[in-house]
């Protein structure tokens, strides 16, 4: 990564009982891809979509500060919301 392009994680991951809330279309479920990248004014972009689809949600919290530890761990904590599901969204 060089250091003009913005930092970015994206996994995979199988949503909780409740599944993930996106602010366009509410609550999503089943096999998703999450995607967390740095934006241009410093915040956190967080974006679902299910996985292997063409359209990308936005998950509700979303764009958030990126916590002190990084937006690596922002991106586990995001992921393991998701798991956990019950309507997850940005972990703050």
């Amino acid at each position: 990564m060089t250091s003009d392009q913005p930092e970015h994680y994206q996994d995979e991951v199988t949503a909780g009982p409740g599944g993930a809330m996106t602010d366009e279309v509410g609550v999503i479920t089943g096999d998703l891809t999450v995607a967390t990248a740095q934006r241009p004014d410093g915040t956190a972009g967080v974006r679902v979509q299910y996985t292997r689809a063409a359209e990308w949600y936005t998950l509700t919290g979303s764009p958030c500060p990126v916590p002190p530890d990084g937006l690596k761990a922002l991106h586990q904590a995001v992921l393991g919301a998701i798991r956990t599901g019950g309507g997850a969204q940005v972990p703050g």
